[in-house]
């Protein structure tokens, strides 16, 4: 639990299926294959909803990841009137690479469920960084 802070360990550790068991919600999506193998896919606090679907960011910024010429991607949810939360991308490309969103985007439509395709794709220069080098997503949008 979380010391000196009750309500935050009751909002993380919540009673098990067993009499006195705990268990540890830790607010991770994951997926089971077919062989009952967890497979990481993303944190709750992270996951964009749209048109009714979740759509983990990890997902997309990999498939933009696979497309040759790509260097960084990183995807937030922004506000959309009709989706909720549309998806967005800020792609980095390799120096020399020319490639708009148009391409982009159909590189992702090969590779993704209609709903999880960004809505937009911005091509930057870079990407935010903390000063510890980790991306700064809430620096996006």
């Amino acid at each position: 639990g979380y010391w000196g802070k009750p309500e935050a360990t009751a909002r993380k550790l919540k009673p098990g299926p067993l009499p006195g068991e705990q268990v540890l919600y830790t607010g991770d999506y994951c997926r089971m294959d077919e062989e009952g193998y967890l497979y990481f896919v993303g944190r709750s606090d992270e996951i964009i909803k749209s048109r009714g679907e979740k759509v983990a960011p990890r997902e997309v910024e990999n498939v933009l990841m696979e497309i040759p010429g790509v260097r960084e991607a990183a995807v937030v949810g922004v506000p959309d009137d009709l989706l909720g939360q549309a998806v967005k991308a800020f792609v980095v490309m390799e120096q020399g690479t020319i490639m708009g969103e148009k391409q982009l985007r159909m590189e992702c439509q090969k590779r993704l469920e209609n709903f999880m395709i960004p809505k937009s794709i911005q091509i930057v220069s870079s990407l935010p960084m903390t000063d510890t080098g980790k991306l700064k997503k809430i620096a996006l949008s």
